[in-house]
């Protein structure tokens, strides 16, 4: 709402208020989005879009502190959620097509928009000191030899045949990967595949939603998985906060090194099983959606940022 004034519209305060907030919701939906694709991309993490996005601080104290500050809390989480729902359901499907079709170049877009949002995440992780350096190095070694672990291999369907002990293990299952879906740079997916879930947990969704196999099995597994990443998400929220108040460099530079990490364990996989790397063309288009996607992020850092 405005009011008039010598023949033009002048907006009351109240009405820049909202239009702001208006914005910001939108624009936290777009972030949410853009975590919701990182969560079914193997290698990456939800948490790594958070930081770069710059909101991971916040979603964080929003997580641990929902039930101390709800109405709060939920200003940032329901249209997170929300952009985290729309982007893994519309992206779900092209981005299976694309990382078995062309999985160099599918890969290599969201490695770029990864890295095209790193420079506001290096300002917060400070001066770099001989500790800094030395949490940086460690995290981002350990968040590439991820990428080395064995898989698990788990049969097809067993998910429609659990006992209480299978529940049980889901259950613990969605707490640690939910821990690493909170940490950036420790991908959730990638968890999951090595503990040989994530293919089981995929089709079973897929077939669910497509075609409605076995719903009451289906739900079963959805909410015990569901139950464990939920823990987890409060568990090492807690952690989270903690850390980034007693020593908030430090722990962005662990960011920092943990994001830089997981590029090695996104591309591994994908080069030793890769039968394109000898057609040149197929490496000029990973490398040119790279560049898209450093630009793509770049631009959308700094709108989110206004």
């Amino acid at each position: 709402m405005g009011e008039r004034f010598g023949g033009a519209e002048v907006v009351t305060v109240e009405a820049a208020g909202k239009q702001k907030s208006a914005a910001r919701f939108f624009a936290d939906i777009l972030r949410g989005a853009a975590i919701g694709v990182a969560f079914i991309i193997p290698g990456f993490s939800g948490g790594s879009v958070a930081a770069i996005l710059g909101i991971y601080d916040a979603l964080i104290v929003a997580v641990s502190d929902l039930f101390k500050h709800f109405r709060a809390s939920m200003r940032l989480l329901l249209p997170v959620g929300i952009g985290m729902l729309l982007g893994a359901a519309a992206l779900l499907f092209p981005i299976q097509w694309g990382m078995a079709n062309f999985p160099l170049p599918t890969v290599s877009l969201f490695v770029g928009l990864a890295l095209g949002g790193l420079p506001p995440l290096y300002k917060k992780a400070g001066k770099p000191t001989k500790p800094r350096v030395a949490v940086f190095l460690g995290a981002l070694v350990f968040a590439a030899l991820l990428a080395f672990l064995p898989t698990a291999t788990l049969p097809e369907g067993f998910l429609y045949r659990l006992d209480l002990f299978g529940y049980v293990l889901l259950f613990l299952v969605g707490l640690v990967a939910s821990c690493a879906l909170v940490v950036p740079g420790i991908s959730g997916s990638m968890m999951l595949l090595i503990f040989g879930y994530y293919t089981p947990l995929v089709s079973l969704l897929t077939d669910f939603l497509l075609f409605g196999k076995q719903p009451l099995r289906s739900l079963a597994a959805i909410a015990v998985a569901g139950a464990g990443i939920a823990a987890g998400f409060f568990l090492i929220s807690a952690v989270m906060k903690r850390l980034l108040a007693s020593h908030p460099k430090g722990t962005h530079a662990a960011i920092l090194g943990f994001i830089l990490g997981s590029v090695v364990a996104v591309y591994a996989p994908v080069i030793r099983t890769s039968a394109h790397l000898t057609n040149v063309w197929y490496l000029l288009s990973a490398l040119a959606l790279l560049a898209l996607g450093v630009a793509a992020s770049a631009l959308f850092v700094k709108f989110t940022q206004h």
